[in-house]
């Protein structure tokens, strides 16, 4: 081979595009996250204010941090709220019952107080109460999934008020995992959608909703429950 022939194939692969090659990522979420926070800093509740509609002038407070946990020790009953309103957001939970299965929640889209039996906000509440969760109840708001008459029973029935069906079942009650051992909640609110993944699994996904924005609850619902995360990414913009 000539020296000109070297040269000239040197130059070639010189000028070739070695970049590396675009990944496929039709299957990757439809959303684009940035500016993740924390809801909770390991230290104290700032950041956070409680309603407690029937706390004793002399009772402890519901809701403690302990061991760099958040912890709703279930009594007196009533929710811890967040001081901001958010929209367009993935929140990412870590929790567990540490002691007895029991109930509790987290509700997005918060807003007027005592809105439902003079205790509940105004809002979608997904469910954690044990081998529920992922349930979608709805309180003086509503949501739309597939299947909604086999999933809230007959229309005639539903309704966002006292005594109306207002839980929406999930789509599968086998997603925890055992008693004492910690749960991933991931909650993703793009606009008028909500989807709900427990330790991986889709377990609801849900559609028109009537809030779009709102403060974020966690209840006290009689059970002692442990939270060591509450992580929200903002979510800017859909990417499909």
């Amino acid at each position: 081979m000539s020296k000109n022939h070297l040269l000239f194939v040197l130059i070639c692969f010189l000028l070739a595009d070695h970049s590396p090659a675009q990944t496929d990522t039709s299957d990757s979420p439809s959303v684009e996250p940035s500016k993740s926070t924390s809801l909770f800093n390991g230290k104290d509740l700032s950041g956070w204010h409680d309603d407690i509609p029937k706390k004793p002038d002399d009772a402890e407070a519901t809701f403690i941090v302990r061991d760099r946990n958040l912890v709703s020790l279930g009594t007196p009953r009533g929710h811890l709220i967040t001081d901001k309103k958010f929209k367009n957001y993935r929140l990412h939970v870590e929790y567990r019952f540490p002691g007895k299965a029991g109930n509790c929640g987290v509700l997005i889209h918060s807003s007027t107080p005592r809105a439902l039996y003079k205790m509940f906000p105004k809002s979608i509440e997904v469910q954690m109460n044990h081998q529920h969760a992922g349930d979608f109840w709805c309180i003086v708001e509503d949501i739309t999934v597939p299947d909604m008459i086999e999933r809230r029973g007959p229309q005639a029935n539903w309704g966002i008020t006292e005594g109306k069906a207002r839980r929406i079942k999930n789509l599968t009650d086998d997603s925890e995992k055992p008693l004492g051992q910690w749960n991933t909640m991931i909650i993703e609110v793009v606009g008028a959608e909500i989807k709900v993944w427990v330790n991986g699994d889709l377990v609801n996904h849900g559609s028109k909703c009537t809030a779009s924005e709102g403060q974020i609850s966690l209840q006290a619902e009689g059970a002692e429950v442990e939270f060591r995360k509450l992580d929200l990414t903002s979510i800017d913009k859909l990417t499909n």
